[in-house]
């Protein structure tokens, strides 16, 4: 895992056409608005998360955030422990986020 600023997250996603970003908050902080792309897999749902999480291509790397940056930590943690090439985690997650948002 690596933690990135925002401006690390925007360009290596722009460079990475094997990135995937993954939005893990719960559906209530989503319809706030979450990144364009992202998927959502709620962390706090261990269950629906793990089994979600266990069908990634283990071949790609994770772009992840959520709120403020500890959950999507401790989902990077996990990834990593499942063999996923790269993951990278945004620092200040969406709290810190001065980026464009769409509608989930």
């Amino acid at each position: 895992m690596k933690n990135i600023n925002q401006a690390e997250w925007q360009e290596l996603i722009a460079n990475d056409s094997q990135a995937v970003i993954l939005d893990v908050r719960t559906p209530g902080e989503c319809a706030e608005g979450i990144q364009a792309n992202a998927q959502m897999i709620d962390f706090l749902d261990q269950p629906s998360f793990m089994a979600s999480i266990k069908e990634l291509d283990t071949s790609k790397n994770y772009y992840i955030y959520c709120r403020s940056g500890n959950r999507s930590g401790q989902a990077c943690q996990i990834l990593d422990n499942m063999d996923v090439q790269s993951t990278y985690n945004l620092t200040g997650g969406m709290m810190a986020w001065t980026g464009e948002t769409v509608a989930p």
